[in-house]
């Protein structure tokens, strides 16, 4: 992009070379720095009004809008709690949480009030609230390092005023800001399109796979053999090995150079909080011992068929479980599992219209981690000034890409 450049002038500080036209600022020069509150639960009048009211959990490092939140106060819950009206392009940041939350930001769209764990950031006429979004959001693991550095485990407003900032003039924040949002709105664009076609797949999967009195019902073990896997010894397992690992779960548990089950095998996880999961293997892996593995199926059963058969009924596969200390699903039960069959030409057909739509959604995901990859290698480049945008440039480029 022309409007891209290398920074030609560098200058060293204390946490590395910036632009020598940009300078590090303390967040609360920048911006005015407060937070919210809750009204009393126990008063009814306070709750279910029109006020939007923003928890720690619906900031996610992303723009909110009015139907992103599930919670509102009435005009007597803000009079009566140390909550505060914030208006649109507002920054929020989540001050606690031990999972992802804590110093997570959101962008609000809307007129709202925040919980008194959430910091609203309201910038000055001298940063851009756009740019400072961005940055903070870059920002996120240097964020949560500063309440570990400080021994709370937590946020607090203290902390969130000394966030520091590198600040280059308000036009170039400016052009930096339109052109990484520019990226997300692609995300976001495919990232709805990803939803439809979930929810077609899965109007699909229940019209396709429906029940008809011609249809056979077999029991699983009758019509392939349920093989539990091998446990993989730790020494055989490689960072770089050509084979993934599975042993239950949702993902592999790494690599080997070994492989013990062919392409095109179907297996439920056996034991954990995933015990249902079913999965379909496009390549030769290492099936462990916490894997079931379902082999030599039947020339009446289409793979493909089955596994988006057993897909769609892991609910009723999960309700196999047994144990509470570390729930699992018993190879008998496995075995004696249900499963309807149409002929083999209407199985094969399924399948095929399912592949297709799920194909379509795997693209449209790989898409967006693609443009998400993208967006990365800008920020790391425009937002610590190796890379400079100049805004008159920028403007010239969008004149010229709206023609």
């Amino acid at each position: 992009m022309k409007s891209l450049q290398a920074s030609k002038k560098m200058k060293k500080t204390k946490a590395g070379m910036i632009p020598v036209d940009w300078a590090y600022a303390q967040l609360k020069e920048v911006a005015i720095i407060s937070s919210g509150g809750t009204p009393s639960r126990s008063n009814p009048i306070y709750w279910n009004g029109n006020i939007p009211w923003i928890k720690t959990t619906q900031i996610q490092n992303c723009i909110i809008n009015k139907n992103d939140i599930d919670e509102f106060i009435t005009e007597e819950g803000l009079k009566n709690s140390s909550a505060k009206m914030v208006p649109p392009k507002t920054i929020v940041l989540g001050m606690i949480g031990q999972g992802k939350t804590r110093g997570q930001v959101g962008y609000l769209n809307i007129e709202a009030c925040t919980n008194q764990n959430t910091a609203t950031i309201a910038c000055k006429a001298s940063c851009n609230s756009k740019f400072l979004y961005q940055y903070l959001l870059f920002n996120y693991h240097n964020i949560r390092a500063l309440s570990n550095s400080s021994g709370q485990g937590n946020l607090n407003l203290g902390l969130v005023e000394i966030i520091p900032v590198l600040v280059p003039a308000l036009s170039e924040q400016k052009a930096i800001a339109d052109l990484l949002f520019t990226w997300d709105e692609a995300i976001e664009i495919i990232e709805r399109l990803v939803q439809v076609k979930v929810k077609r797949f899965k109007w699909l999967l229940h019209t396709l796979i429906k029940e008809k009195n011609e249809w056979a019902k077999k029991k699983l073990g009758d019509v392939c053999k349920v093989t539990k896997g091998k446990q993989l010894n730790v020494a055989h397992m490689k960072a770089d090995g050509a084979y993934y690992a599975l042993n239950g779960g949702i993902k592999p548990s790494g690599r080997t150079d070994d492989w013990n089950t062919e392409v095109g095998t179907i297996i439920i996880s056996e034991s954990g909080n995933s015990c249902e999961y079913v999965n379909f293997n496009s390549e030769r892996f290492w099936s462990g011992g916490h894997c079931y593995s379902l082999l030599n199926l039947n020339a009446c059963v289409n793979n493909y068929y089955l596994f988006f058969f057993l897909r769609m009924n892991q609910q009723k596969i999960m309700n196999l479980r047994v144990g509470s200390g570390l729930p699992n699903i018993q190879k008998k039960d496995v075995d004696a599992f249900q499963v309807i069959l149409p002929l083999i030409e209407e199985q094969q057909q399924i399948a095929e219209t399912l592949s297709t739509a799920q194909q379509d959604i795997d693209l449209l995901k790989q898409l967006v981690e693609k443009y998400k990859t993208q967006k990365r290698g800008l920020m790391q480049k425009m937002l610590t000034g190796l890379w400079r945008v100049k805004p008159e440039k920028l403007n010239k480029y969008r004149e010229h890409t709206n023609d």
